[in-house]
């Protein structure tokens, strides 16, 4: 018994799916090429996403022997831009301090800032939607007597190279896949099995880009150095998923964000076009931001419970705190006590990664550093010979 691609594309819809796909189980011959060269140059910055083993994450047969057909899977997910100016709504405060109950104080409280922002593609857990809408098909293909194994957002599969040869969408010139009417707004995922869904794969996508730019001129760091070639070592999106120190170029440009970067998306046409037609608030449990003093007073372990999961480096919560620094010398009053004091626990505090940071933070607040702790690590003399560009003036 065997399901046809149409029968398989509405169980993927009814189970979350937005767009699905289709193509044959060869390996990505060109994308492993592709990454191994790129990987040479040293564009991957230390990245091991699909980089760490380009010939296995480009050969479906590794991740099931005698596979035969991908399908492929797309779901979208909210992106509109975040006003930090904004009072957070109600729902996000509620959810907030559910889920972190040592925030403690009133709403008003709460609700002080500074914030940062949280990249549209990581404010909700959009992944787990997805693998659910791909595990409706794969458990209907195995209900067949096939074997059929899901891949979504692992080293294991290049769900971009799949979503293109399966004509989901076009390769863009931010390296995402546009989806037609979803712009690249978008996780995808892929299911492998041995079931021979499609003969041959279909035709590759119009390339909708044409002339267009935007995102390599909007990216704040020029990390988009042609198109479709991103420089990792640029990208702010890797560089907050980054071990050891946040690269010292790049910490102005990182602004507010916290937690990714969604410039190059939000100046693509298309998904400019889906943005303004949007009225969809959300899902309830959305993280649009994070109160940078509350992250900074929270434990190990109520920020795993948080943001667990995000990519943090070997789970060390000391990652956030590292880049809320970084984002609260960017943002922050520094008159307001509590950033104050923030600034004075991160000068004394017992990891030298986060003295560091704090240094760096102080000094581009204007602060002192007569609390400092520690001045001898190596890491703690660096910050402090390190150029720190001032603010701009209010």
């Amino acid at each position: 018994m065997s399901l046809a691609p149409s029968e398989l594309a509405d169980i993927g819809r009814r189970g979350g799916l937005h767009a699905v796909g289709f193509c044959t189980a060869e390996p990505f011959t060109e994308t492993a090429e592709t990454l191994t060269r790129r990987k040479q140059a040293g564009l991957h910055g230390g990245m091991q996403f699909t980089y760490r083993n380009p010939r296995r994450s480009t050969d479906p047969q590794r991740l099931l022997p005698g596979a035969a057909a991908i399908v492929v899977g797309a779901v979208e997910f909210d992106a509109q831009p975040v006003d930090l100016c904004e009072e957070p709504a109600a729902s996000h405060e509620d959810a907030d301090s559910h889920k972190n109950p040592a925030a403690g104080g009133s709403q008003a409280e709460a609700a002080a800032g500074p914030f940062a922002r949280v990249a549209a593609y990581a404010r909700s857990d959009y992944y787990a939607v997805l693998r659910s809408g791909l595990e409706a098909v794969a458990e209907a293909l195995r209900a067949c007597g096939h074997k059929a194994v899901v891949s979504a957002d692992s080293n294991a599969m290049v769900d971009r190279a799949a979503a293109h040869r399966a004509a989901v969408g076009w390769w863009g010139k931010n390296s995402n896949i546009l989806v037609p009417g979803l712009g690249s707004l978008v996780v995808l995922g892929s299911v492998v099995t041995d079931a021979v869904i499609v003969a041959s794969d279909p035709e590759p996508l119009e390339d909708g880009c044409g002339n267009c730019r935007k995102c390599l001129d909007g990216c704040p760091t020029g990390a988009i150095v042609a198109p479709g070639t991103v420089d990792a070592r640029r990208c702010l999106a890797w560089l907050v998923q980054a071990e050891g120190v946040f690269d010292p170029d790049c910490r102005v440009a990182l602004g507010d964000r916290i937690y990714g970067c969604d410039d190059c998306s939000e100046v693509c046409p298309p998904n400019r076009v889906r943005l303004r037609r949007s009225s969809d608030p959300g899902p309830a449990d959305q993280q649009p931001r994070a109160d940078l003093l509350d992250l900074l007073e929270s434990s190990d372990d109520e920020l795993l419970a948080r943001f667990g999961r995000w990519y943090i480096p070997r789970r060390q919560p000391r990652y956030l705190r590292r880049n809320a620094l970084v984002v609260l010398a960017n943002v922050a009053d520094p008159g307001d006590p509590r950033v104050r004091a923030a600034v004075a626990r991160a000068l004394r505090d017992p990891d030298p990664l986060i003295r560091a940071h704090g240094v760096w933070c102080a000094r581009r607040l204007g602060l002192g550093l007569s609390g400092l702790q520690g001045a001898d690590d190596p890491m703690v003399r660096d910050e402090l010979r390190r150029a720190v560009p001032p603010r701009a003036a209010a």
